[in-house]
This record gives structure tokens, C-alpha cells and sequence, in this order.
């Protein structure tokens, strides 16, 4: 590797225009003496959410010298080294000498090709005065590998699909400030909202339909059971794995078990065991393709024994994924519902979201734990329509359960298009539509 080539790639960094983004709503914080490693499923978003968090530095005054960039997969780096970042920082800072002393931002992008690249960037963050930012695929840089890797020095943040606002940018609708929005503006938003459903947030396919997106997005999951399962984990009874896929998305915003999965397989003769199983689950987990939700329980035991449910990274990749195109409304309002939660929490969210049964046996889909002092347990249904009398006291009677049994004051119901209030002695009941619920001031 000349230094010709980096010193090359750092220039043209240097002069060309970022590209233009939709701008996310990603909580990136800086905290000294930590690497800020944006993890999550391919094709989410990672790498131009670097060059938000760019945007953003030049437009709090930082100067672009103080900017260094390397994109560690491309093709005039060869097979870049340890030495490779080496040499690149130091022709950066030759070209830049004020950074070095004035707080550099460094962003390292796919960083797994670099062999030994953890004990480089842990040495960088001790010894520079920089505030560090890596990317990386999944394939080798996987959420639980963050902590290891930097040894206390990386904070993770997550980079999922776009959610609705960050979709109504990428289509050029202007939100705007006001609050509530006016009816004509509302009506666009409740049909971006229905076609988000269907649609999703991946920024690819932002501007596809029908089949063209489908394909996409079939495809998008083919890479991910190629490189973060069976290339990273070298799986080998991929028929097994392929089943286990499909019954996810068949299952997605309700309860799956890995069991009841191992028993159907055996009973059909496919040869497979359920640590085997257990391990691609868990392969896929880390890979963003789908997060498992647990019962609400101070019991150990009820956590392990009840089933945990489903939910996919995006509801478009969802409905994509759905045997014969059915589309499932609910399924996917509550994936939505999730998503946003989720959203909102960051990597909190593993510990805060649950579902809850009373002790009667009906269920709540959402308990969310306070994660911060001060703040209440936030209990969540989601139901696409309530006309139906039956519907709406099935739906309010588990909040009301709920209420009583866990002491929380208040409860919401979203749906897609209806709005209103309970009273209760437990407390209020909100209706509430779901592009409301999400958009609305202090909703994040």
C-alpha cells in the first residue's frame, strides 16, 4: 500500500460534497473515551448515518479538516492492514496538524476487514484526542461482540429502518412543527402511515413497489442467512435453517417456540436438533433479522417456560416475507408499535420491553419498564380496529387487569385510525392512531 493511495482517498474525502441523505432521528451521543459503533441489520442505514453525524458536526462549526474518513472495502485499499489505519491517520493529521490537538471525529467504516483493527482503535482512543465512530457488517461485527472488542471503551448504537417520520422525509413530505397538523396534511400522513405498513423503512426500497420491492427485500434476508449464518457460523443443515425462517415471519407480533418448531420438523423427518436450532436463532438475533420479546415476570422460571414472541426488524420485510403475500394488519401495526418502542429506548429496550398476562389469562402486548427514576410503567395495546363491541372490551378489559395488577396509572391503546378515552378507577385508557402516537410532540 503507497501512501499515494490514502493520501488520494483522504483528499477526495476533503473536497467532495457529502452525499445527499435523509436525515435520521438516531440518539448518537459522544461520551469521551469511547468508540461509537453503529450496529444493526445490513442495508439499514450504517453508513450514511455516518455521514448524517457529519452533516451535523459541519453544521455545529466543526471544520471539515477535522473530519477523517476511511472506507476500509474499498478496492484501492487491497487487503488493508493494522498498518493501513496507521499510516492513513498519519497523513491525516500531516495534512491536518490543528486536529490533533483541536478534537479530530474519525470515522471508520466497515472496519471488520482490518485484522487486529479492536487493539488499533483501543490504542487510538487511549492516546488521541478524537471522538471514534466504526461501522461494521454484521458478518463480523455483531452487537455482542461490541463490549469485547473495545473492552469497555464502545458504546453501541442501534441503526434500524426508518421509522415513519424519517419515511415521510425520504418521500418529501414536510411534517412541519405544528402540532396537530392540519387535515390535509393528516391525510397524507395517514396514507404514508398505511403504506409504511406495507412498505417499510428500508431506505433502498423506499421508492420501489410491488414485486421490485419484494424482491428486495426477499433478497436483503438471503444475505443475511448467507453471510451471518452460514458463511459466519458455518451452518450446515440449512434446510433447517430456511424452515426456521419462514416460521419466524409466520409467527411475527405473535408467540414462537423453538420447540413446538423441533417437534413439527421431526414429525416430517428432517433430521435436526433443537440446540441446533436454538443456535440459528440466536445467529439471527444477532444479525437484526428478527428480536424475541419475554413474558413480564419476577419468576425466572415463567420467563424461560412461557414462549417469547416475535417481532421482524422492519414490517415491510415482514409482509415480504409473508407465505402467499397474505398481509396481516394487526400483525404488522403491532410490529410497528414495537419497532417504536424500541426506537425510542435504544439498547434499553432488551431489558424494559415485555409482554404481560393476568392473572385471568388475558394479554397486554406491551408492559415497558421505566428506564429512567421517576418514570411509570407504560402499558401498550395495539388493536388495528375497534368497532366491534367484543373487540373493544376484550382489548380494555386486559388493560384494565393490567392496571390493577402491576399499579400502573395509565394505558394506551393504538390503532390505526381510531381515538378516544376511558375513564377507569385504574386510571385513563388512551385511544390512540398510530401516526399519532409516533409523530406527536414528546412522543421520543
Amino acid at each position: 500500500m503507497t501512501d499515494d493511495v490514502l493520501d488520494f482517498l483522504l483528499s477526495d474525502f476533503q473536497q467532495r460534497p457529502l452525499p445527499e441523505l435523509v436525515r435520521r432521528d438516531l440518539r448518537i451521543p459522544e461520551v469521551p473515551r469511547k468508540a461509537l459503533t453503529l450496529i444493526g441489520m445490513r442495508r439499514s442505514g450504517k453508513t450514511y448515518a455516518l455521514f448524517d453525524r457529519m452533516g451535523r458536526l459541519l453544521e455545529q462549526g466543526v471544520p471539515r479538516e477535522r473530519l477523517f474518513y476511511l472506507n476500509l472495502e474499498d478496492d484501492r485499499l487491497a487487503e488493508p492492514t493494522v498498518d493501513t489505519l496507521a499510516r492513513a491517520l498519519e497523513l491525516f493529521y500531516r495534512r491536518n496538524p490543528e486536529a490533533r490537538a483541536s478534537r479530530a471525529h474519525l470515522f471508520f467504516d466497515e472496519i471488520q476487514v482490518v485484522p487486529g483493527w479492536e487493539r488499533f482503535l483501543r490504542r487510538g482512543i487511549d492516546t488521541e484526542e478524537a471522538q471514534v465512530y466504526v461501522t461494521g457488517s454484521s458478518a463480523k461485527l455483531l452487537s455482542t461482540e461490541v463490549a469485547s472488542s473495545f473492552r469497555g471503551r464502545g458504546l453501541a448504537v442501534e441503526v434500524l429502518p426508518f421509522g415513519l417520520r424519517e419515511a415521510a422525509r425520504s418521500q418529501g413530505l414536510d411534517l412541519g412543527p405544528a402540532w396537530p397538523p392540519a387535515s390535509p396534511l393528516r391525510s397524507q400522513i395517514e396514507a404514508l402511515t398505511d403504506r409504511y405498513l406495507e412498505q417499510g423503512g428500508f431506505p433502498e426500497v423506499q421508492h420501489l413497489h410491488g414485486f421490485d420491492r419484494v424482491q428486495v427485500l426477499q433478497e436483503y434476508v438471503e444475505l443475511v442467512l448467507l453471510r451471518d449464518v452460514i458463511e459466519r457460523h458455518a451452518a450446515g443443515n440449512l434446510a433447517a435453517l430456511r424452515h426456521l425462517v419462514r416460521a419466524l415471519f409466520a409467527a411475527n407480533a405473535g408467540p414462537f417456540s423453538v420447540s413446538r418448531l423441533h417437534g413439527t420438523l421431526v414429525s416430517q423427518g428432517l433430521k435436526v436438533g433443537k440446540p441446533t436450532l436454538l443456535a440459528y436463532l440466536d445467529h439471527l438475533c444477532d444479525a437484526y433479522l428478527v428480536f424475541l420479546v419475554p413474558i413480564r415476570s419476577r419468576s425466572a422460571k415463567q420467563r424461560i417456560v412461557n414462549p417469547r414472541k416475535v417481532y421482524a426488524v422492519d414490517p415491510g420485510l415482514a409482509a415480504a416475507m409473508r407465505a402467499g403475500g397474505a398481509r396481516d394488519l394487526g400483525a404488522l401495526l403491532e410490529n410497528f408499535v414495537y419497532l417504536e418502542l424500541r426506537r425510542r429506548l435504544g439498547r434499553l429496550a432488551e431489558g424494559a420491553i415485555a409482554y404481560y398476562r393476568t392473572a385471568s389469562g388475558r394479554e397486554v402486548d406491551f408492559a415497558v419498564d421505566p428506564v429512567l427514576p421517576g418514570a411509570n410503567l407504560e402499558l401498550v395495546q395495539v388493536c388495528a380496529n375497534l368497532q366491534s363491541a367484543e373487540t373493544r372490551e376484550r382489548e380494555t378489559r386486559g388493560l384494565l387487569e393490567a392496571m390493577a395488577e402491576t399499579g400502573a396509572d395509565h394505558a394506551t391503546i393504538v390503532t390505526l385510525a381510531e381515538r378516544g378515552r376511558i375513564e377507569s378507577a385504574a386510571g385513563p385508557i388512551r385511544i390512540v392512531p398510530a401516526w399519532e402516537w409516533t409523530l406527536e410532540p414528546g412522543a421520543r
